[in-house]
């Protein structure tokens, strides 16, 4: 069974337009270890004040979050991303996703 996960982050509104072309060509390997490590129906959506929401369903959050950090994929990939993120200067963005509680489920 798979937990879904919804966190948000906050993107500089300055780097909105580049940020969303960075994710029009995400490296094929980063797309690989996503998926390796349990992360499943995987979206980011993205208001135009900078508000990101993400959404993915995995068996485990803790340890998708945990396989990922383990790849050197995702090191470089975090590294060349982080200037888009308030907050980026101090932690990495996979490092700020933080679960939001669900509060209804329509089944």
């Amino acid at each position: 069974m798979h937990s879904r996960i919804c966190f948000t982050l906050q993107v500089r509104p300055e780097l909105l337009a580049e940020y969303k072309e960075r994710h029009q060509a995400v490296w094929p390997e980063m797309l690989a270890a996503l998926r390796q490590t349990g992360w499943h129906n995987y979206s980011l959506f993205l208001r135009d004040d900078g508000l990101l929401v993400g959404y993915l369903e995995t068996p485990d959050f803790e340890k998708a979050l945990a396989g990922m950090a383990a790849r050197d994929v995702n090191s470089r990939w975090q590294e060349e991303m982080r200037k888009y993120f308030a907050g980026g200067a101090t932690r990495k963005a996979d490092e700020q996703m933080a679960p939001l509680e669900e509060v209804f489920h329509l089944d």
